[in-house]
């Protein structure tokens, strides 16, 4: 069992798959999680229609391969994230996976979009069990607070009323906040997720170089990122991550990403949409 993470399960994992995936510390979690990690919007059709036994097959191919950290939504699908992947993780051992799901976004209608009270957050979380169809949850995360009209309800309500559960924050209220806060997603950043690359993609097919493996290494070199969501359901670009992450960059691509750092990225500096889609909001909320 030397080299196995304590999420193995004998006789259901590939040994040797989880052998070769590498694993971090998840914050102060006391969860340690593969590098590479499960987004499961993908099951919600958020990308594009897909099919339910293929998603199932996905989430069964991830967790085979040693990936044990699933990240899913109520937001995603409107709930057929949380549904699929609920009827997905009934033939996986409960001890196989972390799971962490999310509170405060969830309907399309702007008017019901987004509920940060204490009420609502511990709705959503019952609601998650049982469409996930487990007992607990590793981690519940504080969705898009920043759409919250105020931070003060995420202090006052979503945060203490997380407090009797597992909970997580993916914002920017660790300084305010008199609850520990456990972990943070960042959404689309330490990533390479800008147009502009599609300026230079001549540039990589010359190369030879697969843009997707050097994203994927972009963060995975970060040494304080404990892991990276990607989310697929296709079992060939599923697989095509896991090797991505398991194989070192070649010279030519180590080049490639040392390209970008210095004639993309480096001149444009830290670069986001950040405020972009909360101004976008409240605009047709005041028109309503």
């Amino acid at each position: 069992m030397n080299n196995l993470p304590a999420t193995f399960v004998e006789g259901f994992h590939d040994r040797e798959a989880v052998k070769k995936m590498k694993y971090k510390a998840l914050g102060e979690t006391g969860l340690t999680v593969s590098n590479l990690s499960f987004g499961a919007s993908s099951l919600g059709s958020v990308f594009r229609e897909t099919n339910d036994a293929e998603s199932i097959r996905v989430v069964h191919h991830a967790i085979k391969s040693g990936i044990n950290y699933i990240d899913v939504a109520p937001w995603y699908g409107h709930g057929k994230a949380e549904t699929v992947l609920g009827k997905a993780l009934k033939d996986v051992p409960r001890e196989a996976y972390y799971i962490a799901t999310k509170v405060g976004r969830y309907q399309p209608e702007f008017l019901k979009m987004f509920d940060f009270s204490a009420e609502r957050t511990l709705q959503s979380v019952d609601e998650s069990l049982k469409r996930l169809g487990v007992e607990y949850l590793d981690i519940i995360q504080v969705h898009d607070m920043e759409f919250a009209s105020s931070l003060d309800i995420i202090i006052n309500e979503t945060l203490p009323a997380l407090e009797k559960r597992s909970y997580s924050i993916n914002g920017t209220v660790l300084e305010r906040s008199k609850v520990n806060i456990d972990t943070v997603l960042s959404y689309c950043r330490c990533c390479l997720h800008d147009t502009e690359l599609l300026d230079y993609k001549e540039y990589f097919k010359e190369q030879g170089v697969d843009i997707s493996k050097v994203a994927l290494h972009f963060t995975l070199e970060m040494e304080d990122i404990p892991t990276t969501l990607v989310s697929t359901a296709s079992i060939q670009n599923l697989q095509k991550n896991i090797d991505a992450v398991n194989a070192k960059l070649t010279d030519k691509e180590g080049n490639c990403l040392q390209f970008i750092r210095n004639n993309i990225f480096k001149p444009s500096g830290n670069l986001s949409w950040e405020g972009v889609e909360v101004a976008k909001y409240w605009q047709k909320m005041k028109a309503l």
